[in-house]
């Protein structure tokens, strides 16, 4: 391969190089390159969601808030849930994973349509839009954590590193799981809209597809050995780890908790499903970058 020449004619410079288009074209790499423009595009995201709210940021308490107390009356007072020692910590652990989730991919599935202008007059990585659509969703796990930890230390719950991990590691499923159907979603909306309404209806069921309401123990009582295979989701797998960490520590016998209520091998089931989440991001990515010529055209 011969070097690029540069020829001086007075004060110009003609360059010898292969023209590249000016939009990026290492696709996620690239989106983290630019963490100036994706920072702004996450705290455009914050702004308009609260824009002409009286209380703001208020409201991301405020809902999960209201959440924590429909599951308390409704499930563990009326519906006398006492089946599950500290029921409403154990089913809060699930909406946090859950909340997570459908934020990232219903908000991500809309989010190239949504920023169309944009999209048509600047050069930036499109995968930025979907990305940014995680870290705003990620954003609002904040409040709903601090309302847990609230919860969980007035029932007497104490950290541990196993606890901690555990937490990280169901995050770590949701992100990118998230993100790769965000990526793959939002691409196909762009060219058929019916994908964001199938999104909405799809994130219906995800709720009643983990253990949140409901403890695994009963799917392992009521289906046996085929419990294993609703351990195959990634979600489901999110809401056991955060439920290791925060719930788990708040029963009366933590250690007959594990045994009695969480599958064998939590964790390496949990690096299992993180793995499997990576690799779903990869064939996300290269979907993406499959169309992502044809997207301008069609955001009309």
């Amino acid at each position: 391969m011969t070097e690029p020449t540069r020829a001086t004619t007075g004060t110009s410079y003609l360059v010898d190089a292969p023209l590249a288009p000016p939009s990026a074209t290492q696709g996620l790499l690239e989106v983290f390159r630019r963490r100036y423009l994706l920072k702004l595009l996450v705290r455009r995201e914050i702004n308009a969601r609260y824009s002409g709210s009286f209380l703001g940021l208020i409201w991301s308490y405020i809902n999960p808030l209201s959440q924590l107390f429909i599951y308390i009356v409704i499930f563990g007072v009326l519906l006398d849930r006492n089946r599950t020692e500290q029921f409403a910590v154990h089913v809060f652990c699930g909406f946090i994973v859950v909340h997570f989730f459908t934020e990232t991919f219903s908000a991500g599935t809309r989010s190239m349509v949504r920023n169309k202008a944009l999209i048509r007059k600047m050069a930036l990585p499109k995968e930025m839009f979907p990305v940014a659509s995680m870290l705003v969703s990620l954003y609002h796990v904040a409040p709903q954590l601090l309302i847990l930890l609230i919860t969980v230390f007035v029932v007497g719950w104490s950290p541990t590193v196993l606890g901690m991990a555990a937490f990280l590691l169901a995050l770590g499923i949701v992100m990118l799981l998230g993100t790769a159907l965000a990526l793959m979603f939002s691409v196909a909306n762009v060219f058929f809209r019916d994908f964001g309404s199938a999104v909405n209806i799809l994130t219906n069921f995800v709720r009643f597809g983990v253990p949140m309401i409901y403890p695994y123990s009963l799917v392992s009582e009521r289906f046996g050995s085929f419990a294993e295979y609703y351990l195959w989701n990634p979600l489901s797998n999110a809401v056991l780890l955060v439920q290791r960490g925060f719930w788990v520590p708040t029963t009366s016998d933590p250690a007959s908790t594990v045994r009695t209520e969480l599958p064998d091998h939590l964790f390496s089931r949990g690096f299992v499903m993180l793995g499997i989440s990576a690799l779903l991001l990869v064939v996300a990515q290269l979907v993406f970058r499959r169309f992502e010529e044809k997207i301008p055209e069609r955001l009309t």
